[in-house]
């Protein structure tokens, strides 16, 4: 099933939630409910059917003293054409540590020069 599929099945709050989670690139499940002026029951079964439905990545976290989750969009969500320079991959990307007087770096940033144009 798409993505489109399963935001076609949310409910009007959890559309909501969801687009606050894409629009924060992050948040904190205790800030989240009250953001979306939701009671924290409410907003953990949101978060809890995003994090279900695959939308959402929902981790365990401690934030201002107490244990709470953080909800993020799901890495098919996120903005990559920012690391983009025409059809190249940022080569700061990988493990291995770049060289910024390699050819790879310069070839990306020539891509990216060319991508203002």
């Amino acid at each position: 099933m798409s993505a489109t599929d399963l935001e076609a099945d949310l409910t009007e709050d959890e559309r909501r939630g969801l687009e606050l989670i894409r629009e924060t690139r992050g948040i904190h499940q205790s800030d989240f409910w009250k953001q979306l002026d939701i009671g924290s029951r409410k907003g953990s079964r949101i978060a809890e059917r995003l994090a279900e439905t695959g939308l959402i990545k929902r981790s365990d976290t401690v934030y201002e003293g107490h244990n709470t989750y953080f909800l993020e969009p799901a890495a098919r969500d996120l903005e990559f054409s920012l690391l983009m320079a025409g059809d190249m991959l940022s080569p700061y990307i990988g493990e291995e540590e770049i060289d910024p007087k390699s050819d790879a770096f310069s070839q990306w940033l020539m891509n990216l020069a060319y991508d203002e144009y």
